[in-house]
């Protein structure tokens, strides 16, 4: 550093300028059993699952809201993601990728405030709940998403989309606790996308977290669709084909057909000497991951 830099950063004022609070919040999922398995002859229901806290400070007490907090002094915010995580589920090594900022005015009314939201996947058997300083509740929903397509305007260079989706949040199965409505504006225009989020109906969450909550979903199925390997995170360290398969059903939210499913995970996967016994079925083999073609580029 020269001592003409050294001297115009002695005497620059960061206080001329507004300054935001940062924060991380967490979407974190799992694929966990739906209600209670009563026929030993059937595989357990399961569905996507995602961890939201009851809030018991204002704003937006007993609200439920996703899992984060602030930044503090010298901490990454990817730092503080993993805090976060930590002290909600007592889980550290998971997978945690940021999937977008979310900085517009008036999203909390405690003042200006940017959020760094982030994705997290993880096998919940290794999850133990632990509410944070400002929850009294930690709790796993169940969460379904619809969507029917309201207007789509298709001009010469260009093309207008409009969208509306409906979260259910469920405690049990087929019983909602709560619904959030959320539209999407999406503009495709000179070879680029812009979208933009509209909250219509935040059902019971806090902030702007059904945007938060509908974007990581939306990206989560889209990254599985594009990468396989993002699933298996969801998986504990031995697992059955059909557990997997089920995994990546229950994110997509469709059948696939066995066949091409393994045809597609083979090189993913090696099987091991070790077997499982299901309800009322004969053993399945466990598999595990295949390290040298999970990684390699």
């Amino acid at each position: 550093m020269t001592q003409e830099e050294k001297s115009f950063l002695e005497q620059y004022d960061i206080t001329r300028y507004e300054r935001p609070s940062i924060a991380a919040d967490i979407a974190i999922f799992s694929i966990r059993e739906e209600g209670e398995n009563t026929n030993f002859r059937k595989l357990a229901k399961k569905a996507l699952k995602i961890l939201l806290i009851k809030r018991g400070n204002y704003p937006y007490k007993n609200c439920w809201a996703l899992p984060g907090g602030f930044c503090r002094p010298e901490e990454d915010v990817y730092e503080t993601a993993r805090r976060e995580l930590y002290e909600e589920t007592n889980v550290k090594d998971v997978y945690l990728k940021p999937f977008g900022i979310f900085g517009e005015a008036g999203r909390d009314p405690r003042g200006w405030i940017v959020s760094n939201a982030f994705l997290a996947l993880m096998d919940s058997k290794n999850c133990m709940l632990r509410a944070g300083t400002d929850a009294w509740e930690a709790q796993w929903f169940t969460i379904e998403l619809t969507k029917k397509e309201l207007k789509k305007t298709i001009d010469v260079d260009s093309i207008y989309i409009e969208t509306e989706y409906i979260l259910n949040f469920l405690k049990q199965e087929d019983e909602a606790n709560f619904s959030v409505k959320v539209r999407e504006y999406k503009q495709f225009e000179h070879y680029h996308e812009r979208v933009r989020y509209e909250i219509l109906d935040n059902g019971n969450l806090a902030f702007d977290h059904g945007k938060i909550i509908l974007q990581a979903l939306l990206t989560l199925r889209k990254e599985v669709e594009n990468d396989s390997r993002i699933a298996f995170d969801l998986m504990p360290e031995l697992f059955t084909l059909t557990q997997l398969q089920t995994a990546f059903e229950v994110i997509l939210d469709q059948e696939l057909l066995k066949a091409n499913f393994r045809r597609k995970i083979s090189e993913y996967v090696i099987e091991t000497e070790k077997s499982i016994e299901g309800s009322g079925h004969r053993p399945a083999k466990l598999f595990k991951r295949n390290v040298e073609a999970f990684y390699k580029e």
